[in-house]
């Protein structure tokens, strides 16, 4: 069984953004150390624009080999006029509304999402599933992450989105390991009590 992994970035308050979901407060804290880590340890998770500019587009994938995300963290790219931002990746997209697919190397999730994961993570494979948010997208998968990896930044927003947007549930997972930054940043991973 392939894992789901919510790999997510979120201020020292829980949230991954502002009220419309723009996380871009959390940039500046991608330092080279920080950077140097994710190069090293999550590859994968970097945009095929981002590993084409860095000049590691030919960096095998570590951990993902399929990448699930919402409609607003698709839309990032699409705004940018890039249909498929992570194309090192098997890409879906989870949106009742966008239609047909605007690449084709992105397929869809309009029905029964949760059918489709489960699905993915019944695939035979070595690599598991980045879940790239956002938060409604984890809130009705939150019973299906096998593994949560949070970047923390050194921040307090306040209010925003929040990791997951559900309703009340308390679902434990234990702490696997914690690493910190020199600029402040800890991530965290956990994976999930069954």
């Amino acid at each position: 069984m392939r894992k789901l992994t919510y790999y997510i970035a979120c201020s020292i308050d829980g949230f991954i953004g502002d009220p419309e979901g723009d996380a871009s407060a959390m940039y500046a804290f991608v330092d080279e150390e920080f950077l140097g880590f994710l190069v090293a340890e999550y590859p994968e998770t970097i945009s095929t624009p981002g590993r084409r500019q860095m000049n590691i587009d030919d960096l095998p994938n570590k951990r993902f080999d399929t990448i699930v995300q919402g409609r607003g963290s698709y839309d990032i790219a699409l705004k940018e006029g890039i249909t498929s931002p992570y194309a090192h990746l098997r890409e879906y997209v989870a949106s009742r509304t966008l239609g047909e697919s605007p690449d084709p190397n992105v397929e869809i999730i309009a029905d029964d999402l949760v059918g489709r994961v489960r699905a993915l993570k019944a695939e035979d494979g070595e690599l598991g599933i980045y879940l790239c948010g956002g938060a409604e997208l984890a809130g009705a998968l939150v019973d299906e992450i096998d593994e949560l990896v949070i970047k923390t930044y050194p921040i307090v927003q306040g209010s925003g989105m929040p990791m997951f947007g559900s309703g009340f549930a308390i679902t434990q997972f234990a702490l696997e390991s914690v690493r910190s930054f020199g600029n402040g940043v800890l991530v965290r991973t956990y994976s999930r009590k069954r």
